[in-house]
């Protein structure tokens, strides 16, 4: 057995360590462009968690997205329990159980499915389920006292300010816009001003595709209307938005549709929006928050912004080399395929934290698949919250990038679901506890969807679970895993309730189910099969779910019938099997995949996010994982790349994650034609699947701290995969569980100096790496020889600095 070293430290606390190596004054991070968008993809996005939109740098018309993460069509949907389910649930089974799976899959296709229309197919913008919608766009028409051409032109986007810019040069005036969208004022500013007294005209207008009333005031355009709530009446969500002018000099006048500024030198444009969503008095909180913001300058008003914004982003610094700011973001992007950029890779992770701190905030609805930002009002997939990756991966980096706080939409959702989960774990199953299956929005939709090819998974309420833990176990806040373990618990009943044995091994397995949106063959037929009896990555969930409600009752001191039982029913879950092939097996049989190169790969859920696969305490597992990898291939939608960057880091492959994160990273657009779009990255760094969805920008930003710490297995682990590409870095306030913050510098490969901050009570253990022959710290010294990791106890606030010095 390892032998445990007791540390008795010479200073009473480590409130003062002082390090020997000096990091660098923060960089500057900013996206650059040398033209204007041509496409909405290309545009760049403001947030501050509520409202946002979407800059394309225009420059004789800008035409700038307006968005509200509420702005939610449809209602709750009555109809969602399918009586025909529960009454076919024992004929579909018995069929699973005699291996017949195709005519099991004929009564699920008929019968095991929602009521009504369900997503519509993800076009419910006018069912019951609805869909996420764009506000409506700003129009702004400029007028310029010459014709001469653009020169000088350049359009950023600071995420250090969190505030996007455009300037160019037209004759002999310089014209400067900044826009941003306030973390503490709560509404969107547009600043214009000319180095020229009296050159800026312009014509400003409001419009929307559908469902919409504008008027013009004296110096104010009001937009408001309701959406479809489903059924054409009169409940749906109601918007109210409101744009006001400020100006210097100049005059202005307006029409019926527009207000005109003519010889101004400044232009303000202050904007605020809200709907009934979340706000019950959503016009009054419009008028009170631009009342309050025209007591303030733009100067202010952006000072205020930036000091609220930083207060989140400046926790994180991550350094792997000098930032490029004067070749255009999209060419950085082009290059990287062929020339090295680590540090656009830095960008990158940093952007990924940006899109996060101006997607969502503590108060407001979680991330969907487009984050806060769509230009449409019929979003791809209704721009909604799919369970079975998609809004889970959207949080990966929020408890590592310290952004916790950020989670807590996600976690209110997922609280949200149980009342709903409940009649459908009933009206289906005649099970306990709650469920929710493949999707959800606002309504607390849990039901399968309407097709069982992706509609049937039944675990997407336990994986929403998992982020339960996460955040307690990056915290280690007991009043807060109290609070949410009756919603763990209630998910781990209805497992215990809705599994069935299966006779040949006695496991107890989901039926039906399916692994997310990937079809089998089975011997004799030709037909693809979706449905079975416990895929792989169900087992894998119900594992974690089963195993941290455990843990969870023993923080807490509860025990009952339900955990009881779990203790059980955890020993007879199906175990990962590793095919004759030396693949992990995606289903209880080694069926053959209709796509080997599938998207999804939901059997290796067990080694990223979860933690039940390691090289280095389950080999055998993690060589099947690695023998599937390299089945599937490093191709696939965005987010797929994504989450095989991680898949490779939890394998502690360096080279091969950075290899995924270049293929993350390729052109969506073909250089040659831009109108063939190809999984990747769009200019503006949005992740294409495509189209645009957010999650892998998420995933991309998790994989790449993935690659640089490590503790999911009870230590800290520092640079577990580093790419060589990476020689030399440094990494400033990323989180680790055990509620600790890390700092690291690394130079050829190796770490130097570690300096580790509690947030909590807690003994924390961090591996030693093996090239290093001592860690020294104040007056304490541990060999490696001696043993693999050290063990220090801190008090919340207190903090340590760690000298690593190698062989």
């Amino acid at each position: 057995m390892m032998r445990r070293l007791l540390l008795i430290f010479c200073v009473p606390l480590f409130l003062f360590s002082c390090s020997t190596l000096k990091r660098d004054s923060q960089q500057v991070l900013q996206l650059y462009y040398d033209k204007p968008a041509n496409r909405w993809e290309e545009t760049l996005p403001l947030g501050n968690g509520r409202i946002g939109m979407m800059i394309d740098g225009g420059i004789e018309q800008e035409e700038i997205v307006l968005n509200d993460i509420t702005m939610w069509s449809g209602s709750v949907d009555p109809e969602t329990i399918n009586p025909d389910a529960q009454e076919q649930l024992p004929v579909i089974r018995q069929l699973l159980l005699e291996g017949k799976n195709e005519q099991a899959q004929e009564l699920v296709y008929r019968y095991f499915k929602c009521g009504g229309k369900g997503s519509h197919f993800g076009n419910g913008k006018d069912a019951h389920y609805g869909s996420f919608q764009l506000l409506g766009n700003l129009k702004v028409k400029h007028l310029y006292p010459d014709q001469s051409e653009v020169t000088e032109y350049r359009r950023t986007l600071s995420l250090n300010d969190a505030v996007a810019t455009t300037q160019f040069q037209k004759g002999k005036v310089t014209y400067q816009r900044h826009y941003f969208a306030s973390h503490t004022d709560d509404l969107l500013v547009a600043y214009y001003t000319a180095d020229q007294r009296g050159a800026l005209s312009m014509e400003i207008a409001l419009d929307r595709p559908e469902r919409v009333q504008i008027s013009v005031h004296s110096d104010e355009i009001v937009m408001q209307g309701q959406l479809n709530d489903g059924y054409d009446g009169d409940q749906g969500v109601r918007y109210f938005f409101t744009l006001k002018i400020k100006k210097k000099g100049g005059t202005h006048t307006s029409t019926d549709s527009s207000l005109i500024i003519s010889q101004a030198s400044e232009v303000t444009i202050l904007m605020c929006t809200s709907t009934n969503m979340l706000e019950k008095n959503h016009i009054q909180a419009v008028q009170d928050n631009l009342s309050h913001a025209e007591k303030y300058s733009f100067r202010q008003l952006k000072k205020r912004h930036i000091e609220a914004y930083r207060e989140k982003f400046d926790r994180v610094e991550l350094d792997l080399g000098p930032q490029n700011l004067d070749i255009p973001t999209d060419q950085r992007l082009l290059q990287f395929q062929s020339d090295e950029d680590p540090a656009l890779v830095a960008l990158y992770f940093q952007y990924g934290r940006y899109l996060m701190i101006s997607g969502t905030r503590e108060n407001s609805l979680p991330l969907n698949l487009q984050g806060l930002w769509t230009n449409q009002v019929q979003t791809p997939w209704n721009g909604d919250y799919h369970l079975n990756i998609n809004v889970q991966m959207n949080y990966w980096l929020a408890e590592v990038g310290n952004l916790a706080e950020l989670h807590l939409p996600l976690i209110r959702l997922t609280e949200s679901l149980q009342s709903s989960g409940e009649k459908t774990a009933k009206g289906f199953y005649q099970a306990e506890g709650w469920v929710a299956h493949m999707m959800t929005n606002p309504w607390h939709f849990t039901a399968p969807g309407e097709h069982a090819s992706w509609g049937a998974t039944n675990t997407g309420g336990a994986w929403l679970c998992a982020h339960l833990w996460e955040h307690y176990q990056y915290g280690l806040d007991t009043a807060y895993l109290r609070s949410v373990y009756p919603i763990i618990r209630g998910a781990a009943q209805f497992f215990l309730s809705a599994m069935i044995e299966e006779p040949r091994h006695n496991y107890w397995v989901t039926a039906p189910s399916s692994s997310p949106e990937n079809g089998f063959k089975i011997p004799g037929s030709d037909q693809t099969i979706y449905v079975c009896l416990g895929p792989t990555m169900d087992a894998q969930i119900i594992r974690e779910l089963f195993t941290n409600l455990l843990s969870a009752a023993q923080i807490l001191g509860s025990s009952d019938e339900v955990t009881e039982a779990v203790e059980q029913a955890l020993f007879r879950l199906p175990p990962n099997n590793i095919s004759p092939k030396g693949y992990l097996m995606e289903w209880l049989e080694d069926y053959e995949e209709v796509d080997i190169q599938h998207r999804h790969v939901s059997h290796l859920y067990g080694l990223y996010p979860s933690n039940q696969i390691s090289p280095d305490f389950t080999p055998e597992w993690a060589q099947a994982a690695k023998v599937t990898l390299n089945r599937r291939g490093d191709g696939g939608t965005g987010w797929s790349r994504a989450w095989k960057i991680n898949f490779w880091a939890r394998l502690k492959d360096g080279n091969r994650a950075y290899s995924l994160l270049k293929k993350l990273l390729e052109p969506a657009w073909n250089p040659e034609n831009k109108d063939e779009q190809r999984a990747g990255t769009y200019p503006n760094l949005f992740c294409a699947h495509p189209p645009f969805q957010i999650d892998g920008n998420f995933g991309g930003s998790a994989g790449i701290a993935e690659m640089l710490i490590q503790s999911q297995h009870g230590f800290i682990e520092l640079l577990p995969a580093l790419p060589d590409r990476w020689e030399k870095g440094s990494l400033k306030g990323v989180c680790v569980r055990g509620a600790g913050e890390v700092d690291l510098i690394w130079e050829n490969h190796q770490v130097q100096e570690v300096t580790l901050r509690a947030k909590a009570d807690h003994q924390y253990r961090i591996k030693i790496p093996d090239y290093v022959k001592t860690v020294k710290w104040g007056c304490n010294k541990v060999e490696r020889a001696d043993t693999p990791f050290v063990e220090i106890d801190l008090k919340k606030g207190e903090e340590v600095t760690l000298q690593l010095i190698p062989f």
